[in-house]
C-alpha cells in the first residue's frame, strides 16, 4: 500500500479541478437542444479527432494495455488494424447520411427507414451495453487505485462519477468535447514522460535497440500473427475482419462516438476528424503497448514481484501455503538472476541466437512460476474465506432464531459468501503499471500519471453518460411524448437524464467485479451487441426490400443467439461482431422473403 507525496496530491488535484472547472465555465448556459446535444455544431476537425480518441481511450486503455504488453507483448495492436478501414467506410457512407438527415442520434435514421419499434429496440440495445460499459470505465481505475493506494473503492467510484456529472450535466456535448482536448493533452504528456523515465531507469549501457532485442528474445515484440487459429484472439485476420466490424459498429452506430462527430461545423470537418483518429489511433496504441514492453525490460534488471497485488501476497504468506510460496519466490529469484545476466550479455552481443533461446526458455519458466503463484494465492484466499465461513456457521448454529444477533450473523454470512465469489485478487496484470508508477517514478510525475488514469476514466465516462442521456431523451422520451415540448423543457429533461445515467454508472461501478483483463471485458460487452446493431444499419443502408417487421424479428432472434454463443464460447469474442452482423441480415432476408405481406 503506497502513500502519495504532497506534490503528487497537488498535481493530481490541480489537474482534475482545472479540467472540470474549465469545462463547466466554458460551456455554461446551453439554451437549446442543438447546443446541448450537438454542441452547437462548432467543433473543428482536430477537436473531433481528439474527442473521438479520448472517448475510446479510457483508463482501462492505460492500465490493461500496458499490463497486456508486459505479459504477452505487442500482439494486441492487431486488434486495431480494422480501425482505419472502418473510418474510411464511415466517412463515405454513414456521415453523409447523418449529415443530410440532420439527426441528433444515429437511431433517428432507423425510424425513417423502418419504424418506431426498430428505432426503440436498437436504442435499448445501446443503453444496455453502453450503460454497463460506463460503470466499468469508472470501476477499472477505482478498484486498482483502491488496492494499491488503500483508498476506499466506493469513495473513488463516487468521486470519479460526480466529477463527470458536474461538467457533463452543465454543458452537455460541448462540455465533453472541450474537456477531452485537455484530457488528451494530459494523457499524451503523461505517457511520454513515463516512457522517457523508464528508458532512463534501464541500465545506461543498455541502448534502446538492445532493450527491444531483450524484449524480442522473450517473445514480446511479435507484432504480426498471420495464423488462422481461431483459438488465438489477436491475429492480423481477427483485427482486419472482426476488428473492422467492431469499429464500424462502434464508430458508426454507437451514440457515444456518433455524438462526437455530429458536433462538427460541417460534413468535411466530421470526415477529417475521423480520418485524423484513424491515422493516429493505431500508432497511439502501439506506443502504449511499447511503454508496457519497456516496463517488462526494466524488470529484467530489477526484481519484479511474483504478484503485483501486495494484499494478495500478504494473504498467501499468512496462510498455510506460506512455505510453498516462499520456495516459489526463491525459484523466481534464481530465474531473475539468470535472466539479468543473459540480458546484459545480449545487450553486448545482440545477434547471439543462443542467448535469445535461453532467455525465451527462462521467460517461459517465469510465466509458469507466476501461474503457480496465482494458484497458491487463490487457494490461500479460498481457505481464508472457508475458515471464516465455518466459524460464522458455527456461531450461527449456536444462536436461537429469536436471538437479536441471529439475523445479523446470517446477513454477515451471506455477505461473506458474496465476497468470496467476487474476490479475484490473483489477476494482477492490470495492477502492473500503476505499481511500477508508484514505486519507481519521481514525485510529481506520479501525480501526473494518476491524473492520466483518472482523466481517461472521466473522458470516456463523460462521453458515455452524455450519449446515454441523449438516446433516452431523444429516442425514447421525446419520441413517445403525446405532445411536443419546447426547447427549454427538452434541455432540462436531457440534463435530468444525464444526472440519472451518471448515478447509474456509479452504482454499476460499485457492484462491478474484476475480470481477467478489463480491456477485454469492455470489448466483449461491445462484441455481444455491436454486430447485431451494425447489421440493422447495413440492412437500412443497402437492402431497401427488407422491411421493418423482418428486421425487428431478426434483431431479437440474433441477440439471443449471440448471447448463447458467447456464453458457450463458440468463437473468440471479436468474431461475434461478424457473426451477429451476418446472422441478423440472413434472418431478416428469410423473414422478409417468407412474409405474406411484402410491404411491412
Amino acid at each position: 500500500m503506497q502513500k502519495l507525496d504532497w506534490i503528487d496530491w497537488l498535481v493530481l488535484i490541480i489537474t482534475l479541478l482545472t479540467i472540470v472547472g474549465y469545462g463547466t465555465w466554458k460551456t455554461r448556459g446551453s439554451k437549446n437542444v442543438q447546443d446541448y446535444v450537438r454542441g452547437g455544431n462548432t467543433s473543428k476537425w482536430w477537436t473531433i479527432g481528439l474527442s473521438v480518441m479520448a472517448t475510446q481511450a479510457s483508463a482501462i486503455t492505460f492500465l490493461s494495455t500496458t499490463g497486456q504488453a508486459f505479459s504477452d507483448g505487442m500482439g494486441f495492436v492487431q486488434f486495431y488494424f480494422g480501425l482505419p478501414i472502418a473510418m474510411v467506410i464511415i466517412c463515405l457512407v454513414f456521415i453523409p447520411l447523418y449529415h443530410r438527415l440532420k439527426v441528433y442520434t444515429a437511431y433517428e435514421f432507423l425510424e425513417n427507414r423502418f419504424d418506431l419499434k426498430t428505432r426503440s429496440l436498437t436504442a435499448i440495445l445501446f443503453l444496455v451495453q453502453r450503460g454497463l460499459a460506463a460503470g466499468i470505465t469508472i470501476f477499472a481505475p477505482a478498484i486498482i487505485l483502491s488496492v494499491v493506494l488503500g483508498w476506499n473503492i466506493i469513495t473513488l467510484n463516487i468521486i470519479i462519477g460526480v466529477l463527470v456529472i458536474i461538467y457533463t450535466v452543465s454543458g452537455g456535448t460541448k462540455a465533453v468535447t472541450v474537456t477531452q482536448k485537455q484530457q488528451m493533452f494530459v494523457i499524451f504528456a503523461g505517457m511520454l514522460a513515463a516512457l522517457f523515465i523508464i528508458l532512463n531507469l534501464i541500465p545506461k549501457d543498455v541502448s534502446f535497440t538492445s532493450a527491444l532485442d531483450i524484449a524480442g528474445a522473450s517473445g514480446r515484440m511479435e507484432v504480426l500473427d498471420f495464423s488462422f487459429d481461431l483459438e488465438n484472439r489477436y491475429t492480423v485476420w481477427t483485427g482486419l475482419i472482426g476488428g473492422t466490424f467492431l469499429m464500424l459498429s462502434y464508430f458508426g452506430t454507437d451514440q457515444s462516438q456518433v455524438q462526437r462527430y455530429l458536433s462538427g461545423k460541417s460534413m468535411k470537418e466530421m470526415q477529417m476528424g475521423l480520418i485524423f483518429n484513424g491515422l493516429l489511433k493505431v500508432p497511439m496504441q502501439f506506443f502504449i503497448l511499447l511503454v508496457g514492453v519497456m516496463v517488462f525490460v526494466f524488470y529484467q534488471f530489477n526484481q519484479a514481484p511474483l504478484n503485483f497485488i501486495d494484499s494478495s501476497t500478504e494473504t498467501v504468506l499468512a496462510s498455510q501455503y506460506s512455505e510453498d510460496y516462499k520456495q516459489l519466490q526463491l525459484k523466481q529469484n534464481n530465474v531473475f538472476e539468470k535472466k539479468k545476466e543473459l540480458s546484459i550479455a545480449l545487450s553486448k552481443n545482440e545477434n547471439d541466437g543462443k542467448l535469445k533461446k535461453e532467455l525465451f526458455y527462462l521467460d517461459s519458466i517465469e510465466k509458469s512460476n507466476r501461474l503457480e503463484s496465482k494458484y497458491l494465492i487463490k487457494r490461500a484466499i479460498d481457505t481464508a474465506y472457508a475458515n471464516k465461513y465455518d466459524q460464522l456457521s458455527l456461531e450461527l448454529s449456536q444462536l436461537n432464531k429469536d436471538n437479536n444477533l441471529y439475523s445479523g450473523k446470517k446477513a454477515e454470512l451471506t455477505e461473506l459468501y458474496k465476497a468470496s465469489a467476487k474476490d479475484t485478487k490473483t489477476n494482477d496484470r492490470d495492477y502492473m503499471f500503476i505499481t511500477f508508477i508508484l514505486k519507481y517514478l519521481p514525485k510529481g510525475l506520479i501525480g501526473l500519471l494518476l491524473a492520466v488514469i483518472l482523466s481517461a476514466a472521466m473522458s470516456s465516462t463523460a462521453s458515455e453518460v452524455n450519449a446515454l442521456a441523449t438516446i433516452t431523451s431523444i429516442d425514447l422520451y421525446s419520441r413517445n411524448l403525446k405532445e411536443e415540448k419546447d426547447e427549454a423543457h427538452m434541455v432540462k429533461a436531457t440534463k435530468f437524464f444525464t444526472l440519472i445515467w451518471g448515478l447509474v454508472a456509479i452504482i454499476i461501478a460499485c457492484f462491478a467485479n474484476l475480470a481477467e483483463n478489463l480491456i477485454q471485458l469492455v470489448n466483449i460487452i461491445g462484441s455481444i451487441f455491436y454486430g447485431n446493431v451494425l447489421g440493422i444499419f447495413l440492412l437500412a443502408f443497402f437492402f431497401k426490400f427488407v422491411k421493418a417487421n423482418a428486421v425487428f424479428t431478426a434483431a431479437i432472434i440474433t441477440q439471443v443467439i449471440v448471447i448463447i454463443g458467447w456464453w458457450f464460447d463458440w468463437m473468440p469474442y471479436l468474431w461475434l461482431n461478424l457473426f451477429g452482423c451476418i446472422l441478423v441480415m440472413l434472418i431478416a432476408f428469410v423473414a422478409q422473403l417468407s412474409s405474406p405481406n411484402k410491404t411491412s
